[in-house]
């Protein structure tokens, strides 16, 4: 399993729920066209954590970098109702970060 890790903050701190919404409805689109497994929200508890991580964290998981691939294609489109919906998003997006990580040892790998 890969997991693509975002991290930001909201350019308006009130529209929360708003944000959550226009995720959980982008990411619902790109899992029902089966260009994702899943996908979580988190939001920081008590502002614990490093402030250049930001306040909301997604994790994107797909079953390899071959269906992340698939889906950034898809959505490089930027046409139609993938386009609507991720706009939703970025537009109350601000101090953006990513990571990519993997299950780990990774399955095919060689044991000695």
């Amino acid at each position: 399993m890969d997991y693509y890790q975002i991290w930001c903050n909201l350019k308006e701190s009130h529209k929360d729920l708003e944000f959550c919404e226009h995720v959980s409805s982008y990411l619902g689109y790109l899992q029902k066209q089966g260009k994702l497994k899943g996908f979580t929200i988190a939001r920081r508890k008590l502002g614990w954590g490093p402030a250049e991580l930001g306040e909301f964290n997604i994790t994107i998981m797909t079953d390899n970098m071959a269906q992340l691939d698939e889906a950034f294609q898809h959505v490089a489109t930027r046409d139609g109702e993938v386009e609507r919906l991720h706009r939703n998003v970025f537009a109350e997006v601000t101090d953006f970060r990513s990571a990519l990580y993997r299950d780990f040892p990774d399955s095919v790998r060689a044991k000695r």
